[in-house]
This record gives structure tokens, sequence and C-alpha cells, in this order.
């Protein structure tokens, strides 16, 4: 079934500019097929491969990784074990952000706490504030560093 480039935006969540974006970028796994009158055609394996393409995206694949593994793809058969080495780097990659990311969440969910403690006890204005050092830098510390088990 042939599919507009405003059909395709609407069902892959993209906007027309980013389509034609990707096409520019060479980012579809297949060529954009024209009509003759100049307007695009896609297909269904185009949503399918924009999906795949989004989460890449998303998940910090660049560009240029992105072009690599459709190169490789539209090479066929015989380059598999590229590809597969392509997506294990990016996958270790997509692991260390996940692991970064949960040390940052540890790091917000114990300001959090520090937070809720002082805002309950009416100490709020002991969180960590400059402009009165006898309590900044105690305060700061705490707020800043996680103890080892939370």
């Amino acid at each position: 079934m042939d599919l507009s480039i405003g059909e395709v935006a609407e069902r892959s969540g993209l906007s027309v500019h980013a389509l034609r974006f990707y096409e520019r970028e060479g980012l579809f796994a297949n060529p954009v097929r024209r009509l003759s009158n100049g307007r695009r055609v896609y297909h269904e394996e185009d949503l399918e491969w924009l999906a795949i393409c989004t989460k890449l995206r998303s998940s910090g694949m660049s560009l240029a990784s992105i072009r690599q593994y459709i190169d490789l793809v539209r090479q066929g058969p015989g380059n598999e074990h590229e590809r597969l080495e392509l997506l294990r780097r990016h996958e270790n990659h997509v692991e260390a952000q996940i692991r970064e990311l949960q040390v940052a969440l540890d790091v917000m969910r114990h300001k959090v706490r520090i937070y809720e403690d002082h805002v309950v006890r009416g100490e709020a204005d002991r969180l960590w504030n400059p402009s009165h050092p006898d309590t900044a830098q105690a305060d700061a510390h705490q707020e800043c560093h996680p103890s080892e088990g939370e």
C-alpha cells in the first residue's frame, strides 16, 4: 500500500520536516520512491524501518553509525558479523548510559529525601545556602553526596 508523506508522518509520529531530513541524510533503508509529479511514496516497510531508526537515534546512535548500518544492510548478505558488531557496540553504549542515568537517579532520589526531611522539620532554610556559611558547608556535603547503600 502506498503512503503519502503526511500519512507516514501521522503514523510514525515524525514531522514531515523530519522525514525529509531523514531522506536527505540517507537514513531510509530503501530510497524513497517518487511519483512522476515528484510526490514521495512510502510503504509499510519504510514505517517499520523508521520505528527502528528512531529508536536508534533516541538511544544515542549517531547519524554516521545509522548510515553505516544501512549501508551494510543494503549490501545484502555476507556482512552480518559487521552489522552485529556495530549493534553490539551501540548496545554497550546504551547500557553505559543506563548505568550513568541510574547513578544520576540515585543522587536525585537522595536529594528529594533530604529536601522532604528538611521541609517536614521546618529546616528548609538550612539546605545548601552559601549565604549562611555556618550551615552551608555541612549541609552541602550531605546534599551532594549520598551515603553508601542509599
